[in-house]
Parts: C-alpha cells; sequence; structure tokens
C-alpha cells in the first residue's frame, strides 16, 4: 500500500484519489477484486451504515455528543465511518463513477430543489415547497406563505 507505515494522513492532505488508490492497492493485493461487484459492494456499505447507525441506536443526541468525547467511542465511530467510506471508494471505483462529479452535479441539483429562501430551517421534502407553490397558482387559493 502506497501509505507510509510512519505516515498519518489527514482530511486536508489526502485527496480523495489517493483514498481511492489506496483501497483499491489493499483489495488487489488480497486479490479481493473477483468478489468486488457492485451489488456485493452496495450490499456491504448498506450493512457497514448499519453499523454507524448502531452506535447512536437507544441513545439520545447529548449521549452520543458525549460518547464522541471518549477517545475510545470516538475511535469506534472513526472505525466504522471508515468502512462505509472503504465501501464507497470501492463500489464508486468498480462502477466507474467519479464521486467528486457525482457530488457537484448531485449538489447543483438540490440547491434547485432545495431553493435557500425556501428551504433555510425547514428539514420537509422539496416537494413540500412544490405543494406550497400549487397553493399559490390556485385562483383564489391561500397561499401558505401569504401573511394576510
Amino acid at each position: 500500500m502506497s501509505i507510509p507505515n510512519d505516515a498519518t494522513p489527514c482530511d486536508n492532505e489526502t485527496t480523495l484519489a489517493d483514498v481511492k488508490r489506496w483501497v483499491k492497492e489493499f483489495s488487489v493485493a488480497r486479490e479481493w477484486e473477483r468478489f468486488h461487484f457492485p451489488k456485493e459492494l452496495a450490499v456491504a456499505l448498506a450493512i457497514e451504515a448499519a453499523e454507524v447507525m448502531e452506535l447512536g441506536r437507544f441513545k439520545s443526541h447529548a449521549d452520543v455528543a458525549d460518547a464522541l468525547r471518549h477517545p475510545e467511542h470516538r475511535r469506534a465511530w472513526a472505525h466504522e465511518l471508515a468502512d462505509c467510506l472503504w465501501a464507497l471508494v470501492r463500489l464508486a471505483d468498480v462502477c466507474g463513477i467519479d464521486l467528486a462529479s457525482a457530488l457537484d452535479e448531485k449538489l447543483k441539483l438540490a440547491d434547485r430543489k432545495y431553493p435557500v429562501d425556501q428551504s433555510k430551517g425547514r428539514h420537509d421534502k422539496y416537494t413540500a415547497y412544490q405543494e406550497e407553490e400549487k397553493l399559490d397558482l390556485v385562483p383564489g387559493g391561500i397561499s401558505s406563505r401569504d401573511p394576510n
């Protein structure tokens, strides 16, 4: 693998291309590529995401925040998130998907779906804004945004 044993990579100095390369080299060295099909990697990603969820299961937001202040719990979260990253990066590589480009496209789509003036401070799905727009267009209809 190309990560030097004495180095500790960090987000500010590591590119997504570096991460993809490390995960691929790790897989190739173990001859795991023959097992890495999109469906199998998608299942692995879902399982790893479930393991992250399990860390917060039956805990309040405050309990989780408190746990993250303890190194052993923070490490558990870090390891599970790293497992998710591994599966996601490997899946993207096998599918030939450029994650940075895909994220850029998705953020642009989300920006159109969730305009700041309509979504700021709200947690509902974008279809709620579309429903409000329809109310505005109904002749004689009362808009939920109409202050009068």
